[in-house]
């Protein structure tokens, strides 16, 4: 069994796709919207397997929907504009289904969803989310086993180069990014994350204290985690000082 939303805002779009379901019983409906907003509200809540996603919406449109989410399901797009296929695929959407479509076609794109192996498509989603966001983001996805969660940036206490990814170190637990920590330095908000170190960044919000030496300098975080502010980086260090 697995479970199904239907995010759209036209009536008939939600009817069509629940007569269609009706006949893939293993398919259980738990949910629907009409809007970005309570979409998000649902699909956090009811984390469903399979989705399928209007585009224009009230509230927030279907992409920016899953930039909310807590967790990645399976995308199925269904909608009546074709220009927003391109953006679809290279997010990795399952399939893209333009209105009006025939059973046949309803058909294909569910048995897509079935052969598609979860974590080979949700790894290239995620890295797609943080890349094309045009603000810094508020939420990073990171994968856990064969889940996809958001953590809250503003939890991130230190990040800490790990070959050619990065761990995010939080008051609850250690996550690993599938981001370099060179890539992360530049998608997250410089007001707040400084690099000082090459396999270090800390949150200022988290500084508990510095200790200065003769020629270096010591950063004591919350957690009581010490980073050593190498030489290369300390003027990023020394301009915040007053």
């Amino acid at each position: 069994m697995k479970k199904v939303a239907i995010i759209d805002d036209e009536a008939a779009g939600r009817f069509l796709i629940k007569e269609y379901l009706a006949l893939f019983p293993h398919l259980v409906l738990i949910g629907e919207a009409n809007n970005g907003v309570d979409a998000v509200k649902l699909l956090n809540e009811f984390k469903p397997d399979l989705v399928f996603l209007d585009v224009q919406m009230p509230g927030l449109n279907g992409f920016e929907v899953l930039t909310h989410l807590e967790e990645i399901p399976k995308i199925i797009f269904s909608t009546a504009y074709d220009k927003y296929a391109l953006k679809a695929f290279e997010v990795h959407a399952v399939d893209y289904l333009l209105k009006p479509y025939t059973l046949e076609r309803f058909k294909i794109a569910v048995q897509k969803s079935e052969s598609q192996n979860i974590e080979e498509s949700l790894k290239p989603f995620a890295e797609s989310l943080i890349v094309e966001k045009q603000t810094y983001p508020e939420r990073i996805l990171v994968q856990i086993g064969k889940k996809l969660i958001a953590i809250a940036v503003q939890e991130i206490i230190r990040i800490e180069a790990y070959g050619d990814y990065s761990k995010l170190i939080t008051q609850k637990d250690v996550f690993l990014s599938n981001f370099g920590i060179s890539v992360l330095e530049t998608k997250l908000n410089p007001t707040d994350f400084v690099r000082v170190h090459r396999s270090g960044i800390i949150n200022l919000n988290f500084v508990k204290e510095i200790n200065k030496y003769v020629s270096s300098f010591d950063v004591v975080m919350q957690n009581n985690d010490v980073v050593r502010v190498s030489r290369g980086y300390m003027d990023n260090l020394k301009k915040l000082m007053y």
